[in-house]
């Protein structure tokens, strides 16, 4: 079984900054993508980021691109999600994810197999 901790989140004001870390144990992720989800309140769970099992490639959706960015140590089986510049909309919970199937198009949660308890990130105006 795996599991992932996640810690990192917080309230911040809008421009400024926070980085999400997710430690992953039971098993190492070297061949497996990772990633982050968000659900905003009233919302459905999205994608926000997802990097490859070596580090090699990363993708994220539209509203987050050039402002988070996504990172693993690998030595530490952890995962990290720096974001920059946020904004109110970024309010949500993030979870961590393992397992992620990457595809053509963008990972749904259908494509997640591990899971995070999650962590809450509040933007104030």
């Amino acid at each position: 079984q795996v599991q992932l901790v996640e810690s990192g989140g917080g309230l911040v004001q809008a421009g400024g900054s926070l980085r999400l870390s997710c430690v992953a144990s039971g098993r190492t992720f070297r061949s497996y993508a990772m990633g982050w989800f968000r659900q905003a309140p009233g919302k459905e769970r999205e994608f926000v980021a997802a990097i490859s099992w070596a580090g090699v490639s990363s993708y994220y959706t539209d509203s987050v691109k050039g402002r988070f960015t996504i990172s693993t140590d690998n030595a530490k089986n952890a995962m990290y999600l720096q974001m920059h510049s946020l904004r109110p909309e970024d309010r949500a919970v993030y979870y961590c994810v393992a397992d992620l199937r990457l595809g053509p198009g963008l990972p749904g949660i259908e494509d997640v197999k591990y899971w995070g308890q999650g962590s809450q990130v509040t933007v104030s105006a």
